[in-house]
This record gives structure tokens, sequence and C-alpha cells, in this order.
């Protein structure tokens, strides 16, 4: 459970791991008109992840490790 994330404006009430998908992920939470509250990043220890605002406004990381394409 992450309590305080240092590197983010916002703290994210749930995370959820997608795989080698982030860009597409990304991309597509745009299309739908949800606002992203920390934009795609790639962080030094090792994630790329962006946050999202949900309808009633929890905030949800979506979060890709590095090592999800080397499969």
């Amino acid at each position: 459970m992450v309590t305080r994330d240092e590197t983010s404006p916002v703290d994210s009430a749930i995370s959820v791991h997608i795989g080698d998908g982030i860009e597409q992920a990304y991309e597509e939470a745009g299309r739908r008109g949800f606002e992203i509250v920390h934009p795609l990043t790639t962080e030094p220890w090792g994630v790329r992840r962006f946050f999202v605002r949900a309808p009633d406004g929890t905030v949800i990381n979506i979060v890709s490790h590095s090592d999800d394409a080397a499969g």
C-alpha cells in the first residue's frame, strides 16, 4: 500500500498492472476523456506509469514494469 507518492502530485488509491501495453492504455484513456492526473512517466525504479481519475474521483495508478516486455 502506498501512503504517499513522492514523485506524483497526487496519491493513488489503487494500482493496476497492465503489462507491456502501457502506451496503448495511455492513448485509450485520453481518447475516452479520462482526466490524466500524472502523465505517462518512466520512473527511476523501473516502471512506466500514469494516473487517471475515475468518474467517482478515485485516482488509479496504471503501471507496467520494465521487465514486462522481456517476457
